[in-house]
């Protein structure tokens, strides 16, 4: 399933530009696929924020995203993409960061040239490892994919410590290095998004994520530039997280959410997302 799904994945960027929507949790990537979309995008932010209650630094282990991440993966049929952090550590970390990815079921994922511990993309304060380290890194992911399928992308975050000039550097180093696609971090102006896309070759993910130092660029706008991939890690979290605060408000003063039931989702469409009937002898999940 794996293979297929990362085979899929190629397919879908060869035809065109496919957004995205991240996900924090298998229910939510269950809506992203019912609602139609070709494929999940995984964000490494919302796994350690709505499970463990951490901040984006790379505090979950290559275990856990893995095991997390597989969860997402095999409870939808389209494609997922995952975010790998720095790899988990030097160029043998990272063969084994393929290998466990692959074995999830995800079809691809990025890995990032910041220094670990990491920082959230579009805060200040981050720094970079060298370029030959990046680039071992990315040679050794290439070399332990059993998918030849299997996308690896490389992120790069030298815009906001470099400069936009280093960043084109950095990333043709990074395609060189076997990189099937790129993802440059926190670009800061739509001609920088057009600039960047004219320099390169492969395809191009772009992340359009809330409160950061990107301008909010539709999916239209970015395909018409030349990116195949456009992610939005972080939007249905923080939707649901200021619902759900505002439904905590509520019950915490009135002493009842019946006055919100209008905005759940009700028991019948939680069973209908998860292909889940109880009158029936066996949960079809459980065999696939």
């Amino acid at each position: 399933m794996s293979r297929s799904k990362s085979k899929r994945l190629r397919e879908l960027l060869a035809n065109g530009a496919i957004m995205l929507p991240g996900v924090p949790n298998a229910s939510i990537a269950r809506q992203v696929e019912q609602l139609g979309f070709d494929a999940v995008y995984i964000s490494g932010a919302g796994m350690a924020n709505a499970t463990a209650g951490v901040p984006d630094i790379g505090l979950l282990t290559l275990t856990e995203v893995a095991q997390l991440a597989g969860y997402i993966a095999r409870a939808v049929k389209i494609p997922a993409i995952v975010d790998a952090d720095t790899g988990f550590g030097g160029s043998e970390n990272v063969t084994r960061t393929i290998r466990e990815l692959e074995a999830a079921g995800l079809a691809g994922c990025h890995i990032e040239d910041q220094e670990f511990p990491k920082r959230c993309g579009h805060l200040a304060g981050k720094s970079l490892v060298p370029v030959e380290e990046m680039t071992g890194k990315i040679k050794a992911a290439v070399a332990a994919r059993r998918d030849p399928d299997f996308m690896i992308i490389a992120r790069t975050d030298a815009r906001a410590v470099e400069d936009f000039d280093r960043t084109v550097e950095r990333a043709r180093r990074y395609v060189e290095a076997g990189a099937d696609g790129i993802f440059p971090e926190a670009l800061q102006s739509p001609d920088e998004f057009r600039d960047f896309a004219r320099k390169m070759s492969v395809p191009l993910l772009a992340n359009m994520t809330e409160f950061g130092k990107s301008p909010l660029l539709s999916f239209n706008e970015l395909a018409g530039l030349g990116y195949r991939m456009v992610i939005f890690p972080q939007s249905a979290f923080r939707a649901s997280m200021k619902a759900s605060h505002k439904l905590l408000q509520s019950l915490k003063e009135a002493g009842t959410q019946k006055d919100w039931l209008d905005e759940m989702q009700t028991r019948e469409e939680l069973y209908k997302l998860l292909d889940y009937d109880p009158a029936a002898e066996k949960w079809p999940g459980l065999t696939d």
